[in-house]
């Protein structure tokens, strides 16, 4: 994907084809609800397929319910052979890996020899992401608490991040910041900011609509993060759960039940001329959990 939020023009091709051709599912063909103007795949973790198989069985599995990719996590995910073998009997692609260690090893801890492990981590799972024909890591960059100060966490991470550009842009493979609940980068001009100082077309964001809710509106993070965002990420969340039980179980509810204003989020994602890959990060399941789920993310892109 381009910094414009757009496909080479094979690739736009294709992916409008797509919108346009019957997907089967459960054995019956199901024509997609999703605009042609909004080209979003659908996608989940592969932590969410929660069914007894290989990896090529729970590949086809997604397939057979409608979805185009499945993101894998890294270092430590499966071998590329493995993966590549899934891919060419199924048809489903690997967008993007997730980074199986930024929490335990951050780049903003105080610990040298901690951030070195971090960053070690890191370019492994770009590396991974190379094999399995992805083309982002999802990063959490930085995380402020007591003891790590907000300007540390940021100077810290900006300059073990500015180590992996060179290797992001030799392999063709994105770095994508995830906004998580990590007391860091708080704002949308902070995160377009932070993205920014590194100067790079292979350095984005990786926006998860539902993590603005507790603190802000999704379609005000999309307007001012443009064409800075390579990925999405889906979730819901309930400021009425919030309320009510507490700030972690604003996430326990279904996707179009909660308070993301989706017809507004898929207006900006419009707007910016988003094209790229949706993926659910909700509680998954076996086959009948993950056929609602891809119900669910074809009304929301539908929106």
């Amino acid at each position: 994907m381009t910094r414009d939020g757009s496909f080479p023009d094979r690739r736009a091709f294709l992916v409008g084809g797509l919108a346009a051709t019957a997907l089967v599912s459960t054995g019956r063909a199901v024509m997609s609800s999703v605009p042609a103007k909004r080209r979003i795949k659908k996608a989940v973790k592969i932590g969410m397929v929660q069914v007894d198989g290989t990896l090529t069985e729970k590949f086809a599995l997604l397939a057979e319910l409608g979805f185009d990719g499945v993101e894998l996590d890294g270092p430590g995910g499966p071998s590329a052979d493995e993966v590549k073998a899934a891919k060419d009997t199924t048809g489903l692609e690997v967008p993007g890996v997730v980074n199986a260690v930024h929490w335990s090893k951050p780049f903003s801890h105080p610990d040298p020899a901690v951030r070195a492990e971090g960053l070690a981590a890191m370019q492994q799972a770009l590396r991974d992401a190379k094999a399995y024909g992805a083309s982002s890591v999802l990063l959490v960059p930085a995380v402020v608490g007591k003891t790590v100060s907000y300007q540390d966490a940021w100077d810290r991470s900006v300059a073990e991040i500015r180590k992996l550009v060179p290797l992001a842009e030799e392999l063709g493979v994105d770095i994508a910041f995830e906004n998580v609940w990590n007391n860091f980068l708080l704002s949308p001009l902070e995160a377009a900011r932070y993205v920014d100082t590194f100067e790079s077309e292979r350095v984005g964001f990786y926006f998860d609509v539902g993590n603005v809710v507790l603190y802000g509106w999704p379609e005000q993070w999309i307007a001012t993060l443009g064409p800075r965002i390579k990925k999405l990420d889906i979730k819901e969340y309930s400021r009425k759960k919030l309320d009510d039980e507490g700030r972690w179980n604003g996430f326990a509810v279904e996707l179009l039940e909660g308070d993301c204003d989706w017809p507004a989020v898929m207006a900006a994602l419009d707007d910016i001329g988003y094209a790229g890959w949706g993926t659910a990060e909700i509680p998954g399941g076996g086959r009948a959990r993950l056929a609602e789920i891809a119900e669910r993310m074809d009304r929301i892109f539908a929106s």
